[in-house]
Order: C-alpha cells, then structure tokens, then sequence
C-alpha cells in the first residue's frame, strides 16, 4: 500500500459571515473553495499522521511504500525495533537522533502543549549486491518524517487570506502537469513489498493478503513472509497467523505435506504449528534419511536432534516386531511346534511364510565377482566389486520390489509397504496360485486334500502375524495416510515440539 508524503496540516479558507449565512456555512463546512472536499491527514494505517513516530520507507524497483507508525506497536512485535529503537541502541550509535516538535493550529490545546518527541526513521537497503538480503536501516539525522527539512513546518496563527487567482493557479497548474507512469514492477519486487506489509499488516492485528485458493502459491507466500518474520524478530507474532490460513486448507494441506514433508516441517517450526509441525514429522520419521540434506541445512540441531530419537524409536519398534514374525510358528494338536518330523505339511508352511518375510524384508545379495581366465590357464576372480541392482524382483513368491541400500540406522522404508501387506488381507500374499506351486515341489505329497490343509494352517500363520504388525500399523496422520510405504504410526507429544523446551 502507497502512501505520499502528506502536509502536516490543511488549509481551510472562510468567506466574510456577512456574505456566508449561517446556514449555508453549515451545510458547506468540510468543502474548500477550490470546489473538493478540505484535506484531513489520515490518522489509520499505514499513516498515522498524529500519533505515528516511525517512519518506514520501502522501496523496491519503482515503487515506495511509506509506512507512519508506532514504535509501541513496532517493539511489543518485533525484536528488531524492539532493540533499535531503545535507548541503549541509540546511545551505541553515537546520538539521540533527531527531535521533532509535534504541532498542528498553534490555537489547538495539544499545539499549546507541544511535546517533544523522539522520531526513528528506516529505510530498506538492498545491500551491496544481488546475495544480500535487503533490510530496513535506521537513519539517522538525514530526513525528519515531515520532509527533507530538520523540523517541522512553520505553524500559522491564523490561515492566510483569500486569494481566487492563486487558487486557479494552482489548480491549472495540477491539471496541465505532465503524469509519468511508474515502471511495472517485476514478480520479486511485488513480492518484497507484499511482505513487507503483510508483516505490518498483522503487527496491527490486519489479516495478510495471502491466497485462499492456490494452496501451492499460498505456501509460497506463507515461507516468504515467516522469513521475513525472522529476519526482524516476529515469529512469535506471525507464526499464528500462517498457522491459521493453511489449517484452512484441511484436506489439501495434509496432502501436500506428504508429498514435501521436510519443506513443511520448516513451516511448521518457524510458524510454531504443533498442527503442521507433527504432520510433518510424522511423515520425515518415516521416510528418513530420505530428505535428511535438507532438513540439516534448512533447520537447527535441535529439530536433528527429535527427529533421530523418533527415528531410533521407531526403529527399535520395527526391529522388535521382526524378531516376533520370523519367531512365529504353529502348534501341534499336542502343543508342541511343528517341524519335519511331527507335522511335515504344516512345517512347509511356516518354512514359506518365512522365507518370503526374509526375501521381502532383506536387500537382495551381492553376486559373485565373475571369474577371468589367467595367462596360465587356471580361473582368476576379478576383484571389481558388482553393485547389485536394486530394480530387480526380491524374492519367487511375492512381487515386492527390493529395498533400497539406506543408512542402518534408520528402519528400512520398505518395510511399511512389507508390513502393511501383513497386516492386510490374508489374500493379499502368498494367493493360491503360489502356495499351489510351492507344495508342488514334492510331488510325492501333492494333492488336493494337502493343498487345502496347507494354505488353511498358512492362512492361520498370517493371522498370528497380523496381529503381530497391529502396532505398526497406527496411523498418527491426521491425513489418510494413503499413497505411503513407510510407517506412519510415529507419535509425537507435547515434550517433541521444539519450542516448547
């Protein structure tokens, strides 16, 4: 929002009481006679002309937005006017700044009682090249908020008299001066000056204008404007604010925070969004290190700090819950587990539902270095080492693909998608059609009648192991969850928010 420099008063000018009647005073007061209505300084924001006491100008390309303000406002928002606008600041800088004597009608109670008061004035600096972050600079003894000029302007006992030809000079002259279109302001400039007064906007409790629709271009917004918010302090002040137009999202917000969960973790952090914060969190625990070089550089070590406990809980949990699936086993009518030689069909299945756990949950192995034949005949191993392909198919019996070689000290991401199939149907693995062709390989026992007793005491393993992966199929989101192959039962709790140490 622009703003000019405005006078510090307005010029009323009355016509003899023997030629105005009363009456027709009174429906005119208010109207000039240069035939519009008399300027009245705005006293709103952004320009507080009677009580404001810093100035702000902002320029960016063309383009100057002029903000008159509170320095109360300004310092119970933000620590950076906090500090450079105190009495220790201005005392490190070498100066008190400038004094200027608020006035308007000397004939006015407050004129007769003129206070003098302390005045700040900052200007955005662009730095001295495109990597430097522009910032508000405070000047010193250069400008007063009235103009160019060390105080303010010449306070009149009464208005000056009549004069209709100066009036239609001025007014010709305003009609006949040439008007130059500013510049069109380019897309980063816009946004520099969006920030900037939606960063003031809400330091006056006004809603930012942010998109309520696009919710891609609102995050935009939002990331831009917290930045800004950190940059002089307000976090604390802005971060509600961003927290209240994305929640408005619902839905749509879930979804793009499983699609960027490390962009929206810093969101969320910055903003102080438990909401947005957990979401995110939730969704990172699962999928790391996927995202880790970024969450390293974009946040501090104490948000590094939750998310590698989260990760090693969590990983505790899988490793715990694995150890009880490939432990599982049947009984005999007698109680006692089955094997080769008290229950041999029922022993084949346990023996397949483990080795497909093994394959599924397990890299595939490293094939051995070809051999090369020597100059003196006899077979040499070549020393390069073979990096196993990662694409291929894990295991004969299930369409899984492999996982990919992570850090170990994270749990396996493909284990979700491997649990979350345990935890599913019965049917969803190991269907018919392959415990048909796995019980073939012993012709001797094939049958019909084998056949059903095998996948009937396999269907009963499958449920001993969904129950098993129960836990590690909670979903903490307060999204579906759809869509993810790695776990997402992660909780997270009031000590897990950063800022609430």
């Amino acid at each position: 929002m622009v703003s000019q420099v405005e006078p510090s008063q307005s010029l009323t000018l009355r016509g003899p009481s023997s030629v105005v009647p009363r009456s027709s005073r009174h429906r005119r007061h208010g109207r000039s006679h240069a035939g519009g209505t008399s300027f009245v300084p705005q006293n709103e924001f952004p320009v507080f002309s009677h009580t404001g006491d810093v100035e702000i100008l902002v320029k960016a390309g063309s383009h100057t937005n002029r903000y008159l303000l509170h320095k109360i406002i300004l310092s119970q928002c933000s620590g950076f006017f906090e500090a450079s606008t105190s009495q220790e600041w201005s005392q490190s800088a070498g100066g008190g700044g400038e004094l200027a004597r608020l006035g308007e009608d000397s004939g006015s109670e407050s004129a007769r009682r003129s206070e003098v008061k302390k005045k700040w004035r900052y200007e955005l600096d662009p730095g001295a090249d495109q990597n430097d972050i522009p910032m508000l600079v405070k000047k010193e003894g250069s400008h007063s908020l009235f103009g160019s000029n060390d105080g303010p302007p010449p306070v009149r006992n009464k208005p000056p008299s009549s004069n209709p030809s100066f009036f239609r000079s001025v007014a010709n002259l305003s009609l006949s001066a040439p008007t130059h279109a500013p510049a069109p302001l380019s897309h980063e400039d816009q946004d520099l000056l969006n920030d900037y007064d939606n960063l003031f906007r809400i330091f006056y409790n006004y809603p930012p204008t942010l998109d309520p629709i696009d919710i891609a271009i609102a995050y935009v917004q939002c990331k831009s404007l917290l930045t800004l918010a950190d940059l002089y302090d307000a976090l604390a002040v802005v971060g509600p604010r961003i927290d209240h137009h994305l929640l408005q999202f619902q839905s749509r917000l879930w979804k793009q925070i499983a699609k960027y969960p490390s962009s929206y973790l810093r969101i969320g952090y910055l903003s102080q969004s438990k909401t947005i914060f957990q979401e995110a969190l939730i969704h990172v625990v699962g999928a790391w290190p996927v995202g880790e070089r970024h969450i390293r550089h974009q946040l501090p070590d104490t948000v590094l700090d939750i998310i590698e406990d989260k990760v090693e809980d969590l990983s505790d949990l899988v490793g715990k819950i694995e150890g009880r699936l490939f432990r599982l086993t049947l009984l005999t009518p007698r109680g006692e587990r089955v094997g080769p030689q008290n229950s041999y069909i029922d022993w084949l299945a346990v023996s397949l539902f483990r080795q497909w756990l093994a394959e599924a949950t397990s890299p595939p192995p490293t094939p051995p270095a070809p051999r090369s034949r020597s100059g003196n005949g006899h077979h040499t191993r070549n020393n390069t080492v073979q990096v196993p392909n990662t694409n291929t198919t894990i295991q004969q019996y299930s369409p899984l693909p492999a996982p990919s070689d992570i850090s170990t000290n994270a749990p396996n991401p493909n284990l979700g998608r491997v649990f979350r199939i345990i935890g599913s149907l019965p049917s969803t693995y190991l269907p018919h059609e392959e415990c048909k062709r796995f019980l073939k390989l012993s012709p001797d026992i094939y049958s019909r009648e084998s056949l059903k007793k095998f996948e009937k005491r396999l269907d009963e393993l499958k449920g001993l192991a969904r129950e098993i992966v129960r836990p590690l199929m909670r979903c903490s989101l307060l999204g579906s969850g759809e869509g993810v192959n790695y776990l997402v039962c992660t909780k997270v709790g009031e000590r897990d928010f950063p800022w609430s140490e």
